[in-house]
Protein backbone atom coordinates (compact mmCIF):
# COMPACT_ATOMS: atom_id res chain seq x y z
CA UNK A 1 0.00 0.00 0.00
CA UNK A 2 1.09 3.58 -0.47
CA UNK A 3 2.84 5.34 1.74
CA UNK A 4 0.76 7.87 4.36
CA UNK A 5 0.49 11.39 3.10
CA UNK A 6 0.04 14.49 5.67
CA UNK A 7 -2.44 17.59 5.34
CA UNK A 8 -2.87 20.09 7.75
CA UNK A 9 -6.37 21.11 8.42
CA UNK A 10 -6.93 23.56 10.84
CA UNK A 11 -4.27 23.04 12.64
CA UNK A 12 -5.09 19.47 13.21
CA UNK A 13 -2.78 16.66 11.00
CA UNK A 14 -4.51 14.31 8.93
CA UNK A 15 -3.00 10.98 7.64
CA UNK A 16 -4.02 9.47 4.27
CA UNK A 17 -3.92 7.18 1.75
CA UNK A 18 -4.03 8.61 -1.94
CA UNK A 19 -3.53 6.37 -4.49
CA UNK A 20 -4.85 5.39 -8.35
CA UNK A 21 -6.54 7.72 -10.89
CA UNK A 22 -10.48 7.81 -11.92
CA UNK A 23 -13.29 7.90 -10.38
CA UNK A 24 -13.03 8.34 -6.17
CA UNK A 25 -13.58 5.41 -3.53
CA UNK A 26 -13.19 7.00 0.46
CA UNK A 27 -12.30 4.68 2.42
CA UNK A 28 -13.49 5.38 6.07
CA UNK A 29 -12.31 2.83 8.95
CA UNK A 30 -14.22 1.74 11.80
CA UNK A 31 -13.18 2.03 15.69
CA UNK A 32 -9.70 2.00 16.85
CA UNK A 33 -8.57 1.16 13.08
CA UNK A 34 -7.00 3.27 10.70
CA UNK A 35 -6.27 3.09 6.91
CA UNK A 36 -4.51 -0.13 7.21
CA UNK A 37 -7.88 -1.65 7.44
CA UNK A 38 -8.06 -1.32 4.38
CA UNK A 39 -4.41 -2.45 2.84
CA UNK A 40 -5.60 -6.08 1.22
CA UNK A 41 -7.80 -3.80 -1.68
CA UNK A 42 -6.01 -0.31 -2.13
CA UNK A 43 -4.18 -2.01 -4.82
CA UNK A 44 -6.02 -3.99 -6.54
CA UNK A 45 -8.85 -1.23 -6.33
CA UNK A 46 -6.44 1.25 -7.07
CA UNK A 47 -6.03 -0.07 -10.63
CA UNK A 48 -9.35 1.49 -11.56
CA UNK A 49 -10.38 4.09 -9.17
CA UNK A 50 -8.54 6.44 -7.16
CA UNK A 51 -8.56 5.58 -3.42
CA UNK A 52 -8.40 7.81 -0.78
CA UNK A 53 -8.32 5.89 2.56
CA UNK A 54 -7.27 8.62 5.80
CA UNK A 55 -7.05 7.82 9.51
CA UNK A 56 -10.00 9.49 10.99
CA UNK A 57 -8.94 11.87 13.26
CA UNK A 58 -7.57 10.17 17.10
CA UNK A 59 -6.62 7.23 15.39
CA UNK A 60 -3.37 5.23 13.61
CA UNK A 61 -1.39 8.58 12.06
CA UNK A 62 -3.43 11.52 12.58
CA UNK A 63 -3.46 13.81 15.78
CA UNK A 64 -5.17 12.79 18.18
CA UNK A 65 -6.67 16.11 20.21
CA UNK A 66 -9.08 16.66 22.85
CA UNK A 67 -12.17 17.53 20.78
CA UNK A 68 -15.18 16.24 18.98
CA UNK A 69 -15.34 12.82 17.77
CA UNK A 70 -19.13 12.65 17.05
CA UNK A 71 -20.37 11.74 13.45
CA UNK A 72 -21.08 15.05 12.68
CA UNK A 73 -17.92 15.95 13.58
CA UNK A 74 -15.93 13.33 11.26
CA UNK A 75 -17.94 14.08 8.27
CA UNK A 76 -17.73 18.26 8.51
CA UNK A 77 -13.73 16.88 8.63
CA UNK A 78 -13.97 14.63 5.95
CA UNK A 79 -16.00 17.01 3.22
CA UNK A 80 -12.69 19.55 4.29
CA UNK A 81 -10.46 17.01 3.04
CA UNK A 82 -12.09 16.46 0.36
CA UNK A 83 -11.98 20.43 -0.47
CA UNK A 84 -8.25 20.76 0.09
CA UNK A 85 -7.38 17.90 -2.30
CA UNK A 86 -10.03 19.23 -4.85
CA UNK A 87 -12.26 16.38 -5.61
CA UNK A 88 -15.86 17.15 -6.23
CA UNK A 89 -17.96 13.47 -5.99
CA UNK A 90 -17.04 10.25 -4.20
CA UNK A 91 -18.38 6.59 -3.56
CA UNK A 92 -17.92 6.27 -0.01
CA UNK A 93 -17.53 2.81 1.82
CA UNK A 94 -17.55 2.62 5.30
CA UNK A 95 -16.86 -0.23 7.65
CA UNK A 96 -18.26 -0.56 11.03
CA UNK A 97 -17.88 2.87 13.11
CA UNK A 98 -16.71 4.17 8.76
CA UNK A 99 -20.47 3.21 7.97
CA UNK A 100 -22.16 5.33 10.63
CA UNK A 101 -19.98 8.18 9.08
CA UNK A 102 -20.30 7.38 5.66
CA UNK A 103 -24.34 8.03 6.52
CA UNK A 104 -23.77 10.65 8.42
CA UNK A 105 -21.56 12.48 5.47
CA UNK A 106 -24.34 11.27 2.96
CA UNK A 107 -26.95 13.03 4.85
CA UNK A 108 -24.92 15.94 5.72
CA UNK A 109 -23.18 16.98 2.37
CA UNK A 110 -25.23 15.08 -0.06
CA UNK A 111 -23.71 17.09 -2.88
CA UNK A 112 -20.62 15.38 -2.51
CA UNK A 113 -21.85 11.16 -2.03
CA UNK A 114 -22.48 9.03 -6.03
CA UNK A 115 -23.37 5.98 -3.93
CA UNK A 116 -22.64 4.37 -0.57
CA UNK A 117 -20.82 0.86 0.33
CA UNK A 118 -21.96 0.16 4.40
CA UNK A 119 -19.91 -3.27 5.87
CA UNK A 120 -20.73 -4.95 8.56
CA UNK A 121 -21.80 -1.01 9.85
CA UNK A 122 -22.89 0.92 13.06
CA UNK A 123 -25.58 3.28 12.67
CA UNK A 124 -28.35 0.03 11.43
CA UNK A 125 -29.95 -0.86 15.03
CA UNK A 126 -28.97 -1.15 18.64
CA UNK A 127 -26.84 -4.40 19.42
CA UNK A 128 -23.27 -4.26 19.97
CA UNK A 129 -21.00 -6.81 21.52
CA UNK A 130 -20.56 -6.46 25.11
CA UNK A 131 -17.04 -5.27 25.23
CA UNK A 132 -17.35 -2.24 23.56
CA UNK A 133 -20.13 -1.57 25.63
CA UNK A 134 -18.56 -2.08 29.00
CA UNK A 135 -15.52 0.40 27.46
CA UNK A 136 -18.03 2.90 27.22
CA UNK A 137 -19.13 2.69 30.53
CA UNK A 138 -18.67 5.60 33.24
CA UNK A 139 -14.81 4.88 34.79
CA UNK A 140 -14.01 2.80 32.03
CA UNK A 141 -10.55 5.33 31.53
CA UNK A 142 -9.45 4.07 34.86
CA UNK A 143 -8.62 0.31 33.38
CA UNK A 144 -7.87 1.08 30.07
CA UNK A 145 -4.18 1.92 30.74
CA UNK A 146 -4.10 -1.45 32.74
CA UNK A 147 -5.58 -3.51 29.66
CA UNK A 148 -2.87 -3.72 27.29
CA UNK A 149 0.50 -3.42 29.57
CA UNK A 150 4.33 -4.15 27.53
CA UNK A 151 4.80 -7.39 28.73
CA UNK A 152 1.45 -8.58 27.34
CA UNK A 153 1.80 -6.68 23.57
CA UNK A 154 5.74 -7.69 23.78
CA UNK A 155 4.37 -11.75 24.43
CA UNK A 156 1.97 -11.05 21.48
CA UNK A 157 4.38 -9.63 19.01
CA UNK A 158 6.68 -12.21 19.21
CA UNK A 159 3.96 -15.00 19.22
CA UNK A 160 2.21 -13.20 16.08
CA UNK A 161 5.68 -12.95 14.14
CA UNK A 162 6.03 -16.66 15.01
CA UNK A 163 2.89 -17.79 13.31
CA UNK A 164 3.70 -15.85 10.43
CA UNK A 165 6.95 -17.40 9.68
CA UNK A 166 5.14 -20.76 10.26
CA UNK A 167 2.60 -19.96 7.52
CA UNK A 168 -0.78 -19.40 9.93
CA UNK A 169 -2.93 -16.49 9.04
CA UNK A 170 -5.69 -15.11 10.89
CA UNK A 171 -6.77 -11.93 9.17
CA UNK A 172 -9.47 -11.69 11.83
CA UNK A 173 -7.24 -12.00 14.71
CA UNK A 174 -4.83 -9.66 12.90
CA UNK A 175 -7.15 -7.10 13.06
CA UNK A 176 -8.13 -7.81 16.69
CA UNK A 177 -4.88 -7.62 17.86
CA UNK A 178 -4.12 -4.27 16.15
CA UNK A 179 -7.24 -2.45 17.58
CA UNK A 180 -5.91 -3.72 21.17
CA UNK A 181 -2.30 -2.85 20.70
CA UNK A 182 -3.47 0.75 19.82
CA UNK A 183 -4.28 1.30 23.70
CA UNK A 184 -1.27 1.05 24.92
CA UNK A 185 -0.54 4.83 23.46
CA UNK A 186 -2.00 7.36 26.18
CA UNK A 187 -3.30 9.36 23.69
CA UNK A 188 -5.04 6.93 21.49
CA UNK A 189 -7.30 5.32 24.60
CA UNK A 190 -8.51 8.83 25.34
CA UNK A 191 -9.67 9.89 21.82
CA UNK A 192 -10.86 5.96 21.66
CA UNK A 193 -13.15 6.65 24.35
CA UNK A 194 -14.61 9.68 23.39
CA UNK A 195 -15.31 8.42 19.77
CA UNK A 196 -16.79 5.61 21.51
CA UNK A 197 -18.83 7.43 23.62
CA UNK A 198 -20.19 9.54 20.93
CA UNK A 199 -22.06 6.36 19.81
CA UNK A 200 -22.08 4.30 22.42
CA UNK A 201 -23.28 3.30 26.06
CA UNK A 202 -23.61 0.74 27.86
CA UNK A 203 -27.26 -0.41 26.49
CA UNK A 204 -24.98 -0.65 23.01
CA UNK A 205 -25.30 1.43 19.80
CA UNK A 206 -26.54 5.37 20.64
CA UNK A 207 -27.35 6.13 17.42
CA UNK A 208 -29.80 5.26 14.55
CA UNK A 209 -29.37 6.19 11.12
CA UNK A 210 -32.17 3.59 9.55
CA UNK A 211 -35.05 6.46 9.29
CA UNK A 212 -32.25 8.77 7.03
CA UNK A 213 -30.98 5.79 5.07
CA UNK A 214 -34.63 4.97 4.16
CA UNK A 215 -35.90 8.38 3.70
CA UNK A 216 -32.93 11.06 3.12
CA UNK A 217 -30.45 9.64 1.81
CA UNK A 218 -31.16 9.01 -2.19
CA UNK A 219 -28.34 7.09 -4.12
CA UNK A 220 -27.65 3.59 -4.89
CA UNK A 221 -26.45 1.68 -1.63
CA UNK A 222 -24.46 -1.54 -1.55
CA UNK A 223 -24.37 -3.04 2.26
CA UNK A 224 -21.89 -6.18 3.09
CA UNK A 225 -22.05 -8.51 5.71
CA UNK A 226 -20.30 -11.47 7.31
CA UNK A 227 -22.65 -13.89 8.89
CA UNK A 228 -20.48 -14.54 11.74
CA UNK A 229 -19.78 -11.13 13.28
CA UNK A 230 -19.57 -10.83 16.81
CA UNK A 231 -19.57 -7.41 16.79
CA UNK A 232 -22.49 -6.19 15.12
CA UNK A 233 -25.01 -8.72 14.20
CA UNK A 234 -26.22 -9.12 10.55
CA UNK A 235 -29.86 -9.12 11.39
CA UNK A 236 -28.81 -5.29 11.39
CA UNK A 237 -28.58 -6.29 7.67
CA UNK A 238 -31.20 -8.04 7.08
CA UNK A 239 -33.17 -5.51 9.13
CA UNK A 240 -32.14 -2.46 6.88
CA UNK A 241 -33.17 -4.63 3.48
CA UNK A 242 -36.46 -4.90 4.81
CA UNK A 243 -36.76 -1.28 6.00
CA UNK A 244 -35.42 -0.52 1.73
CA UNK A 245 -35.83 -2.97 -0.59
CA UNK A 246 -33.66 -1.21 -3.22
CA UNK A 247 -30.90 -1.80 -1.21
CA UNK A 248 -28.29 -4.28 -2.67
CA UNK A 249 -26.96 -6.87 0.11
CA UNK A 250 -24.53 -9.27 0.37
CA UNK A 251 -23.56 -11.67 2.92
CA UNK A 252 -20.32 -13.16 3.13
CA UNK A 253 -20.49 -16.89 4.65
CA UNK A 254 -17.85 -17.95 7.39
CA UNK A 255 -17.13 -13.97 7.75
CA UNK A 256 -16.59 -11.93 10.42
CA UNK A 257 -16.65 -7.90 11.33
CA UNK A 258 -13.44 -7.41 9.48
CA UNK A 259 -14.44 -8.59 5.61
CA UNK A 260 -11.63 -6.35 4.19
CA UNK A 261 -9.41 -8.40 5.95
CA UNK A 262 -10.86 -11.84 6.18
CA UNK A 263 -12.16 -11.75 2.22
CA UNK A 264 -10.78 -9.46 0.26
CA UNK A 265 -10.75 -10.71 -2.75
CA UNK A 266 -14.95 -10.56 -2.47
CA UNK A 267 -15.10 -7.04 -0.74
CA UNK A 268 -12.88 -5.93 -4.13
CA UNK A 269 -14.79 -7.78 -6.62
CA UNK A 270 -18.09 -5.94 -4.79
CA UNK A 271 -16.68 -2.86 -4.88
CA UNK A 272 -15.80 -2.83 -8.55
CA UNK A 273 -19.15 -3.99 -9.44
CA UNK A 274 -21.07 -1.62 -7.45
CA UNK A 275 -19.21 1.16 -9.00
CA UNK A 276 -19.01 0.31 -12.24
CA UNK A 277 -22.38 -0.43 -12.43
CA UNK A 278 -24.62 0.13 -10.01
CA UNK A 279 -23.58 3.56 -9.38
CA UNK A 280 -22.84 4.71 -12.86
CA UNK A 281 -26.98 3.48 -13.56
CA UNK A 282 -27.65 5.25 -10.32
CA UNK A 283 -29.54 2.11 -8.71
CA UNK A 284 -28.66 -0.16 -5.99
CA UNK A 285 -29.66 -3.50 -8.21
CA UNK A 286 -31.02 -4.18 -11.18
CA UNK A 287 -34.51 -6.21 -11.99
CA UNK A 288 -33.39 -9.32 -11.45
CA UNK A 289 -31.74 -8.90 -7.86
CA UNK A 290 -34.23 -5.63 -6.08
CA UNK A 291 -35.66 -7.70 -3.53
CA UNK A 292 -33.38 -10.16 -2.95
CA UNK A 293 -30.59 -11.30 -0.70
CA UNK A 294 -26.99 -12.86 -2.44
CA UNK A 295 -24.60 -15.04 0.00
CA UNK A 296 -21.21 -15.74 -1.55
CA UNK A 297 -19.26 -18.36 -0.07
CA UNK A 298 -15.83 -18.74 -1.44
CA UNK A 299 -13.17 -20.86 -0.67
CA UNK A 300 -10.37 -19.84 1.67
CA UNK A 301 -8.11 -19.97 -1.39
CA UNK A 302 -9.53 -16.32 -1.96
CA UNK A 303 -8.23 -14.92 1.00
CA UNK A 304 -4.70 -14.66 -1.18
CA UNK A 305 -5.39 -13.29 -4.13
CA UNK A 306 -2.71 -10.90 -3.27
CA UNK A 307 0.80 -11.60 -2.22
CA UNK A 308 0.84 -12.55 1.94
CA UNK A 309 3.11 -8.92 1.96
CA UNK A 310 0.85 -6.88 1.51
CA UNK A 311 -1.66 -8.70 3.43
CA UNK A 312 0.25 -7.63 6.64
Amino acid sequence: MAELKYLDLYGERLAYVDEGQGEVLLLLHGMAGSSETWRPVVRPLSRNFRVLAPDLLGHGGSDKPRSDYSLGAFAVLLRDLLDALGIARVTLVGHSLGGGIAMQFSYQHPEYCKGLILIDSGGLGPDVGLTLRLLSAPGAELIMPIIAPKSVLAAGNRLRSWLHRAGIESPRGEQIWTSYSSFADAPTRAAFQRTLRSVIDYRGQAVNALSRLRDKIDVPVMVIWGDQDAIIPIEHAYATKELRPDIRLEVLTGVGHFPPAERPAAVFELIEDFVTHDVASGASGDSSTTGQVRARCESPEHHDFLPQSDLR
